[in-house]
């Protein structure tokens, strides 16, 4: 079986960003089956319509990158109960223009890291609301909300909960598994 590779993206920009943390222990913990690379979006212009018909090349370029992936995984932190402007932008940036969007048809998959007890519920789903109208194929279960993000990693980024590690191992899993059943009939 091929491996598969994923384009993981991280909502925040933040130099210590406990987001990219979990991007990077997703990595550590991911199947053999699946290759994952974080795609940075800090540098994607402010979607504009008007570029539609002549796009800047950061918006042609991450637009081609998409079609190189398998698949996609959104780790996001929540803001205001949504997802950064950021994570939106590049959501806003590959789906245009309208009816050429790069991101159909490749299943995903989110998890929403909180320094909050409710793990970013709000922004997971209003993220899954977005994919979905986008027809990302999205992974239903195991639904992923990691909250005390500030109690999670040592001074270096390394995740140090087990349990936290048990549960984004299973959560790979059934990711590596969902990639495999969505991409079984695509050519």
């Amino acid at each position: 079986m091929a491996q598969k590779k994923i384009a993981v993206f991280v909502g925040s920009l933040r130099k210590e960003s406990f987001n990219r943390k979990m991007a990077k222990a997703l990595i550590k913990v991911s199947p053999d089956s699946l290759k994952l690379e974080i795609v940075e979006i800090g540098g994607l212009p402010i979607y504009n319509q008007d570029f539609d018909d002549n796009p800047p090349v950061p918006y042609t370029q991450f637009r081609e990158s998409l079609k190189k992936f398998d698949g996609v995984l959104f780790v996001t932190p929540e803001y205001n109960r949504s997802v950064p402007a950021v994570l939106k932008n590049a959501i806003d940036v590959g789906s245009r223009p309208y009816g050429q969007s790069a991101w159909d048809g490749e299943p995903g998959a989110v998890i929403s890291v909180s320094i909050g007890a409710i793990g970013g519920f709000g922004a997971n789903h209003h993220l899954r609301q977005s994919l979905v109208f986008l027809n990302v194929p999205m992974m239903q279960q195991p639904e992923a909300y990691v909250g005390n993000a500030a109690n999670l990693f040592d001074e270096k980024g390394n995740l140090t909960n087990d349990s936290t590690r048990e549960f984004i191992t299973k959560f790979m899993q059934a990711f590596a598994e969902w990639i495999a059943r969505c991409t079984s009939n695509r050519k």
